[in-house]
């Protein structure tokens, strides 16, 4: 009876006759966790007028056409290679049916909501409202409460369940915030400051050593590496980029992470003065900021800016701040981050008519920290940026197959189904079959770096482009290898590797050795740049999603690592070997050999 009399406050009687679908409609369960993931505990009761930012993703029944044609203008073997989607025609398959709107429509007004208080994304498909915790727990049919995490004391609004009427479920796929607990964070393993005086260099000035592409490489880059090291390192010296003809990179920026200017001045100046005075283009989404006082500079967004710039220096670069903290209301408690930005960035960038060729993000979660519904529909947004020409580069995570601990008496990885089982804790968005995951290597000659995340995935089947490569690594493992531990049917990843330690970058005016897989995403993304700047000049369109070349033609073309593996979860991980691998994908690149390969495709 309460829930009738709150709807009669609102002036909408008049609209009411027209909710005829949800007469007698039941509220079914749409999704629920067995309770807060690891680290996670109730905290408070969530206050009824806290504003809530609900998404709300609309079903796209027309999505397998989507993904059809993705597969096919990504295959250098079909004859459709490389016609990319335009923005209609890709959002005309990312459209709900009518229906649908129409249905989703109804449930507003019978809730008080007025259509301008409803926005709908380009492609109509995310809808967003902005509603008090009251409204939300009365048309979701759930109790809303601050969660708090024991380790970081971060605050969070969620719930472990909510419903919908059954008439809903078949229009709307998720609704965010509820059930999602997910702490996306940058992917970089412990800081060593420089600060302290230098002990002298172990090689002397001149001395080489022998690259992977057979070709000098100062002894040096064994301990620090610098642009000219990665350029040394994977046969690139002599390649130089344009700067007009439309080519650009697109770094991501999330969680409140800055690119200092000044110190992407000083690095130039250190590594590639010809970039010095030179800048990037800044794009803020959802209140994304840049703040430039040294005190908020961002170790990660400063390492992604001036690799990935640095490296492809006169092609454009986008640097992404999105941001992650919608204000809120100060009351009891002061819950710090409701939405993750994913969703915020995917729907910008789909708007757009303009899209950089090139994108590296070093940002990511355990698997199971995000809920299916929610892992499968980010996933798809990915997939409509491939059909777009778009290649998209995640890093894979610093924690081997799990939590990088070898000791089994201290992992930690727990599945969070309620059963608490040790398995294996695969990491996305690089578990989205429609990315390339870039893993990590370690010295000259190259070997896997023991945090190199990489696995299968729990969510995502394996993708027809990666069986042959993944069925053969499985059929050398002993029979019984980690069974149980893994999804051996699951999307494998990495897809490829670069050097992920001991980055020299310029943090707050100091030069500082910084790594992880965070620093392999925008290192490979950078000289995917350059092979998409040899095709556009060329007249060639650019390459696009990029995991069925990489597995059919291009794998030739990158140096196959097959030595160390990455440890977690109580075990030594997965062993680097001869062909694809769990911990190095395929390998690291060999420019002059991809860019004879790209040039002689279509």
């Amino acid at each position: 009876m309460m829930k009738f009399v709150t709807l009669l406050v609102f002036p909408f009687v008049a609209a009411l006759a027209s909710t005829a679908p949800f007469k007698g409609c039941q509220q079914k369960v749409k999704e629920s966790i067995h309770g807060p993931p690891h680290g996670w505990y109730k905290h408070a009761p969530a206050p009824k007028h806290h504003i809530l930012e609900l998404k709300i993703a609309l079903s796209q029944h027309r999505f397998p056409e989507l993904e059809q044609h993705l597969l096919e203008i990504s295959d250098p073997s079909h004859a459709r290679y490389g016609a990319y989607l335009s923005k209609q025609e890709t959002e005309t398959l990312m459209a709900p049916h009518p229906e649908t709107l129409a249905v989703v429509s109804e449930w507003f007004t019978l809730h008080g909501l007025a259509e301008e208080e409803v926005i709908h994304s380009s492609a109509r498909d995310w809808v967003t409202i902005r509603v008090p915790v009251g409204l939300a727990e009365e048309m979701l049919d759930t109790t809303y409460h601050v969660y708090k995490h024991a380790e970081t004391g971060e605050s969070i609004v969620r719930t472990t369940s909510y419903s919908l009427p059954d008439i809903l479920h078949q229009h709307v796929d998720l609704i965010q915030p509820t059930t999602m607990f997910a702490r996306f964070k940058a992917f970089k393993s412990t800081l060593h400051w420089t600060k302290q005086a230098q002990p002298a260099a172990p090689f002397p000035p001149g001395e080489t050593i022998t690259g992977p592409a057979g070709n000098p490489v100062d002894a040096s880059c064994n301990s620090t590496i610098t642009l000219s090291c990665l350029r040394q390192l994977y046969n690139a010296e002599n390649y130089k980029t344009t700067a007009t003809n439309c080519n650009k990179l697109g770094i991501t920026g999330y969680l409140d992470q800055y690119a200092n200017n000044k110190d992407l001045q000083q690095f130039y100046l250190a590594q590639n003065p010809s970039a010095y005075g030179s800048n990037y283009t800044l794009v803020s989404i959802h209140g994304g900021k840049n703040n430039q006082s040294y005190e908020e500079a961002g170790l990660e967004a400063n390492l992604d800016t001036q690799f990935g710039f640095g490296l492809v220096w006169p092609t454009p670069g986008t640097f992404y701040t999105t941001g992650g903290k919608p204000p809120y209301i100060p009351d009891l408690v002061t819950p710090n981050n409701t939405n993750e930005p994913y969703t915020y960035w995917l729907e910008h960038l789909l708007s757009q008519d303009d899209i950089p060729q090139t994108i590296s993000s070093s940002y990511g979660d355990s698997e199971q920290t995000v809920p299916y519904t929610y892992a499968t529909r980010v996933c798809a947004g990915m997939a409509s940026l491939g059909a777009r020409g778009v290649s998209l580069l995640f890093s894979t995570g610093d924690g081997g197959v799990g939590d990088g601990n070898p000791d089994p008496a201290t992992q930690v990885c727990k599945s969070n189904d309620g059963r608490n089982v040790t398995k294996f804790l695969p990491t996305f968005p690089a578990s989205c079959p429609y990315v390339t995951a870039v893993g990590g290597t370690v010295n000259i000659p190259e070997t896997a770096a023991a945090f190199s995340g990489g696995g299968f995935s729990n969510y995502f089947a394996r993708p027809a482009y990666q069986e042959a490569a993944v069925s053969e690594y499985l059929a050398m493992l002993a029979p019984d290898t980690f069974k149980g531990l893994y999804n051996s049917t699951g999307r494998a990843y990495p897809d490829v590797a670069t050097q992920s330690e001991n980055f020299s970058i310029i943090y707050q005016g100091q030069e500082t050795p910084i790594g992880g897989t965070s620093s392999a995403s925008p290192t490979f993304a950078g000289f995917v740049s350059m092979l998409n700047d040899a095709r556009i000049n060329a007249g060639k369109t650019p390459l696009g999603f990029l995991n069925p070349l990489l597995y059919s033609t291009g794998c030739t073309a990158l140096n196959d690592i097959s030595q160390g593996n990455n440890p977690g979860c109580g075990t030594l991980g997965f062993d680097a070997t001869v062909g694809w691998d769990p911990v190095t994908g395929h390998g690291t690149p060999n420019f002059e050999k991809l860019k004879a390969l790209v040039l002689a495709l279509p």
